[in-house]
């Protein structure tokens, strides 16, 4: 038997996990998975920390598991699993904590109430994020369960760095930009001085090129600007997310095509960035493999604006002294890194051609005056992280 702490990321549909074995000081990686298509079709699947599948299940289609199914059958299949685990603690990934929350923090009433109020802030994200600790909570009230937040790291940037130009009584409604994928260059953050210390303590912008993509500029660790502003649709194009899109558009869009907001955000969170230019696909893989213009133009578009966005956090940051690559774009497309190297040449930076296709951590020239880095993210383990530590301090 063994005590585990489990981390959850749960999405509109779908449910992600990581179990850790919480014995000890270190954090060993048990089991990952996720449940998805939970209002439709549901499916499961549990790997091991080797990769290898150890469980898989189907539903059926037209079965609705839910989120409370979800969470009932992920608890017993962890009981039942090898001589079972027992939880200890629940951490969760909670897109945004606003103003107020800095550091991950202990669930209560309370501490819902005031995350509810952000649900307007990140209506695709916030609320099904919260599901699984409200059902936690009525099933399991004597579970810790720890809220960490994606904006928190963010919060050390300087004001002006989060200031939009408006009204003061706007930005007293929160009305700022807030940055988001925190726990992903938090953990960055927390690895760089291990891999080069030079840049964990210089100017380093991290580039967490996925699905959903964003850039960080780092300063001795810690965030000074960022890509995502007010939500996590501004700054770069992404897989279905516009990035970055003049105001007058959104105007435009109202007042001569007659789209409503519920429209707006259906044409902007899901209908654009990669798969709305090249109209084929969300997946930069399809499209690298692709003959299509339009394709091309996706990649060729996604690549210019982050070559615009380095050189801005460059300046923000006052100087570069590495670039980092990472996430599912960032560690696995080797095209793309040497194409934003390439680009970059006018700050320093360089790229070794054969350490960039072989997937080797430095990927830059011996000679070059920026390092340039692939690291693996790892957000949930940066969560389990969390969890331990304050579920340990609570019982010290």
């Amino acid at each position: 038997m063994a005590d585990v702490i489990l981390v959850l990321n749960a999405g509109s549909s779908s449910l992600k996990y990581c179990a850790y074995d919480a014995h000890g000081d270190a954090l060993k990686l048990v089991l990952r998975g996720s449940i998805d298509g939970l209002y439709t079709s549901p499916s499961f699947r549990a790997s091991d920390a080797s990769g290898t599948e150890v469980e898989a299940r189907q539903w059926g289609e037209g079965t609705e598991l839910g989120h409370g199914g979800a969470v009932a059958f992920l608890a017993d299949f962890l009981r039942g699993h090898g001589e079972g685990h027992t939880l200890v603690g629940v951490g969760h990934r909670v897109v945004h904590g606003g103003v107020r929350f800095t550091q991950p923090a202990l669930v209560s009433e309370e501490l819902l109430s005031e995350l509810d109020t952000l649900c307007p802030l990140a209506p695709l994200h916030q609320p099904h994020n919260l599901k699984p600790i409200r059902i936690l909570a009525e099933r399991r009230p004597e579970l810790p369960q720890v809220a960490c937040f994606d904006t928190a790291f963010h919060r050390a940037q300087p004001e002006i760095a989060q200031a939009f130009a408006l009204p003061a009584s706007m930005t007293e409604r929160g009305i700022r930009r807030y940055g988001f994928h925190g726990l992903s260059y938090e953990y960055i953050a927390s690895v760089l001085p291990g891999v080069d210390a030079g840049a964990a303590a210089g100017r380093t912008v991290v580039a967490h090129l996925g699905n959903g993509s964003s850039m960080c500029a780092l300063v001795a660790g810690r965030s000074v600007a960022s890509t995502m502003g007010f939500t996590a649709v501004d700054g770069l194009p992404m897989g279905t997310r516009c990035g970055s899109l003049d105001p007058g558009v959104i105007l435009y869009l109202i007042s001569e095509l007659g789209m409503d907001a519920r429209d707006i955000e259906d044409l902007i969170y899901r209908k654009s960035g990669l798969l709305g230019v090249s109209g084929i696909s969300s997946d930069m893989r399809v499209l690298l493999a692709s003959d299509e213009a339009r394709a091309r133009l996706a990649v060729e578009l996604y690549t210019y604006r982050i070559g615009r966005e380095l050189g801005s956090l460059a300046a923000a940051a006052q100087g570069l002294d590495a670039l980092v690559f990472t996430a599912g774009i960032g560690e696995h497309a080797a095209v793309i890194r040497d194409r934003v190297c390439r680009q970059a040449a006018w700050l320093g930076v360089t790229v070794d051609a054969a350490a960039n296709a072989s997937g080797a951590a430095r990927i830059s020239q011996a000679s070059g005056q920026v390092a340039v880095w692939v690291i693996p993210t790892d957000e949930e383990l940066m969560i389990a992280r969390h969890t331990k530590a304050l579920i340990d301090a609570g019982a010290r």
